[in-house]
């Protein structure tokens, strides 16, 4: 009886170290963010929608002014991370079958990923996912020190239904909205403004020149001088 009873415990503990696992790898690849993944979030979006309509008030119009305060402007080159809590603990990590997932990073641990970027080149090069350059458009980094444009990793999740590095496949990464891209393309735009501008100065200025300046070369002076008497008129 003993020996059976031992045996029927390891099978209980194998199955649930197996199911733990499993659970485990499904909660590891699937999205927890996305309200595709997690059906519960939009019944709550559903609930808030319906407290919303039941709050709802009517409005009488006195044809007054209303001083309409105007909204705080954000800053445009603030850099803040998108998922600052570290994700629940599965069943198998709780058993101890796996690690804990990584803390979240430090404002450190980030400007060194940042760092590490940079040396790579990320956002002078174009987005890995679309191929076309960062510009303006909202740009992420991610903990593996990968860089895209934020649209594109959102919909590169969405289709893929994980949350795996396009590059590296780092499953389970960490986000942080940064302004590196658009902050190289302002200076790329204000390089060709002033570039234009200095150009068309200088062409302005050799046009006079060569109006005011009789050329060293014969065949070039004696034309210079025969224009000249040209427009040449008495008074």
């Amino acid at each position: 009886m003993l020996k059976n009873k031992g045996h029927s415990s390891k099978k209980d503990n194998l199955a649930v170290n197996a199911v733990a696992l499993q659970d485990h790898i499904l909660h590891d690849l699937q999205l927890r963010n996305l309200s595709v993944a997690d059906p519960s979030k939009t019944q709550v979006q559903k609930k808030e929608n319906k407290s919303l309509k039941r709050d709802t008030k009517a409005v009488i119009d006195t044809g007054l002014k209303k001083t309409t305060q105007c909204p705080k402007l954000e800053d445009s080159e603030k850099e803040y991370v998108l998922d600052p809590k570290p994700p629940p603990l599965t069943l198998a990590q709780k058993l101890g079958l796996i690690g804990p997932p990584p803390p979240p990073l430090s404002s450190d641990d980030w400007e060194k990923v940042k760092q590490r970027s940079l040396l790579q080149g990320d956002s002078v090069q174009p987005c890995p996912i679309c191929k076309e350059e960062f510009e303006l458009r909202p740009q992420v980094l991610l903990s593996c020190s990968h860089v895209f444009h934020r649209a594109c990793l959102q919909a590169f999740e969405k289709f893929t239904n994980k949350k795996t590095c396009p590059l590296c496949r780092k499953n389970q990464y960490q986000t942080r909205v940064i302004h590196d891209g658009a902050r190289l393309f302002r200076i790329k735009c204000v390089t060709r403004i002033q570039a234009y501008w200095r150009g068309y100065v200088v062409r302005k200025w050799y046009r006079n020149l060569r109006k005011t300046v009789p050329p060293t070369d014969a065949k070039l002076r004696k034309k210079f001088f025969e224009k000249k008497t040209q427009d040449w008129k008495p008074a």
